[in-house]
């Protein structure tokens, strides 16, 4: 599905607690600056690497950015942990278990004079095969370690989009202690 087909898609209005308000467009959220909801989903494998994807030219916004495996916002009326399921499947090809890592808000301008202002449930997973992305949605991926993750966002952090860089700056421990724990759900 092109960005264009699904930028009027409802996305949940919410508050500083995560309470949903109600819903609005996705295009008009983010060019208004809206909070609201949002999934993401960290991968590891085996060997404690990290899955990037580089987000494909087509995007709605911070096109050709490297990112964490997946990202999206559930539909009004579906969980957090239901849209990062469908969201994994539809952007990298798989499906794996899925735990919750943290939650997080962020805000910021991102390309074409749009704002993210999200409430983000992260969710983590363990997959030891290669993925098969969407080339709507992923240019690229790559498999990553976290010490040359780090030192590569520290150095050019216009490659990386401003959550994911969020995420290692606000809950680097986090990701590091998941990484380093006992995988599951290969």
């Amino acid at each position: 599905m092109s960005a264009a087909a699904n930028e009027n898609d409802p996305v949940v209005l919410v508050d500083a607690g995560d309470t949903p308000l109600g819903s609005a467009p996705k295009l008009e959220t983010h060019r208004r600056g809206l909070r609201h909801r949002a999934i993401s989903v960290l991968i590891r494998n085996s060997q404690g690497l990290m899955l990037l994807q580089r987000r494909a030219a087509g995007k709605y916004h911070s096109r050709g950015l490297w990112t964490n495996a997946c990202c999206s916002h559930p539909r009004p009326g579906e969980t957090a942990l239901a849209a990062a399921r469908r969201r994994l499947r539809e952007e990298m090809g798989f499906n794996c278990a899925l735990k919750r890592l943290f939650l997080t808000h962020y805000r910021g301008a991102v390309s074409d004079d749009l704002i993210e202002n999200e409430v983000v449930h992260v969710f983590g997973g363990s997959y030891d095969r290669d993925p098969a992305p969407d080339p709507a949605e992923a240019s690229a991926w790559k498999w990553q370690s976290l010490p040359e993750l780090i030192a590569d966002q520290e150095a050019c952090p216009q490659r990386y989009t401003i959550w994911f860089l969020h995420y290692l700056r606000a809950h680097r421990q986090t990701i590091a202690d998941w990484l380093q724990g006992p995988a599951s759900g290969k």
